[in-house]
């Protein structure tokens, strides 16, 4: 089954929680918050505060993208503000391991993100403590990026790999995601689809474009 999360980037940032719960009702499976510092990524966007006031508004869960430097320091307070998942980038990681670990001791799961010039081998001694591998596939810093086509090759080298180890990790795909992509990194292997501008836009409501990316890989409202 194709898991399909709401990106709040694209969403009007005057009526987040509003359009958090849009989202929801269109029958998203989980929304994703990209946290950005301005460091690791050109872009600041959002902090713990911002994940707290939007858990008691949506009860589907809540995947928090760290795209900020020396994420280790912060992994209590997203926890503490209701995350159900914490994503880090590999690149933000010197100590790549003992954060994926952190992040289980939190007792919530531990995602990894890695940028399109990013080669798999860094995941191959970490695929045992990770829930979710999240391909970009653009560059991380600003929504409605067009999709970079090179990373479908990485999207498929990365199933084979979990398959070949016996894993069923879910490859999720981040970055210019909609329904014309998104059959794409499908067959290529990906089972969680994140899109931001393609459900937040002035083309449609956020419920005929969820139904649409959803159409779009067989899995109808």
């Amino acid at each position: 089954m194709v898991v399909i999360e709401a990106s709040i980037l694209s969403a009007d940032f005057a009526r987040l929680g509003e359009q958090a719960r849009q989202a929801e009702v269109a029958g998203v499976d989980a929304i994703q918050v990209d946290i950005m510092d301005g460091r690791f990524v050109p872009v600041i966007t959002f902090g713990p505060g911002v994940v707290r006031a939007l858990r008691p508004l949506v009860s589907v869960p809540l995947d928090v993208h760290l795209m900020i430097v020396a994420p280790e320091r912060h992994l209590e307070a997203f926890a503490d503000a209701g995350a159900d998942r914490l994503i880090v980038h590999q690149e933000a990681c010197p100590h790549f391991h003992r954060v994926l670990q952190r992040i289980h001791e939190l007792e919530i799961e531990a995602g990894v993100a890695i940028n399109p010039g990013t080669p798999l081998s860094v995941l191959e001694e970490v695929l045992d403590l990770t829930d979710l591998i999240q391909v970009m596939t653009v560059n991380p810093g600003w929504g409605g990026q067009p999709f970079l086509h090179s990373q479908l090759d990485k999207i498929r080298r990365l199933r084979r790999m979990l398959d070949e180890r016996g894993l069923d990790t879910p490859i999720a795909v981040d970055g210019g995601i909609d329904p014309t992509t998104a059959p794409l990194v499908v067959s290529a292997g990906a089972t969680v689809l994140i899109a931001g501008s393609s459900i937040y836009n002035c083309y449609a409501s956020v419920t005929e474009n969820v139904a649409a990316l959803r159409a779009s890989v067989g899995r109808e409202m």
